[in-house]
């Protein structure tokens, strides 16, 4: 599967390479970042879970994209489309890491994320499943046009669902 690459203002959307393991395991060793997505862990549980990230792509076609901010070329986090198995339906989803929050870099990432999905791949809608307490998280979706909807019972946790425009298309 062909990774497309993905470009925005200041961001460079590009599949992921072996390189972005060590940005990624500390991304996901630090609890606060790594809380709503499972936890924090060591850096083989992160090996595994960014080969996830480029399976998912091989299996669904789509997946996320590692976002590079194309001032420093540094590795600021990733965003894309998730749908695991079990989940309720396609999800547009982002992670930053901490020192570029509050830059608007998750809104810019997810809402090109979204339009891949509508223009490229048919989808109508799409869902974020944000958990109750990640206020950050919603203010992202809240920028994105998109709608709290209620609240989802998924792997042992509860998420609100949040529901994207639907597409013009």
């Amino acid at each position: 599967m062909q990774v497309p690459t993905l470009e925005t203002e200041r961001l460079v959307m590009r599949a992921w390479r072996g390189t972005d393991h060590a940005a990624f395991a500390a991304f996901l060793a630090n609890e606060d970042t790594a809380r709503f997505i499972g936890g924090a862990c060591d850096a083989a549980d992160a090996w595994r879970r960014m080969c996830t990230q480029i399976g998912h792509w091989a299996l669904r076609g789509y997946g996320s994209w590692v976002l590079e901010e194309k001032a420093s070329g540094d590795w600021v986090g990733y965003s894309g489309l998730w749908n695991p198995h079990g989940w309720p339906e396609p999800e547009v989803m982002w992670g930053l890491k901490p020192e570029v929050r509050g830059r608007g870099y998750a809104t810019e990432a997810a809402g090109r994320a979204r339009v891949f999905a509508y223009d490229n791949l048919g989808w109508r809608t799409a869902i974020s499943l944000i958990a109750p307490e990640n206020r950050p998280s919603q203010k992202v979706a809240e920028r994105l046009g998109a709608q709290r909807e209620g609240k989802i019972e998924l792997r042992s946790s509860v998420a609100d669902v949040w529901r994207h425009p639907a597409s013009a298309n």
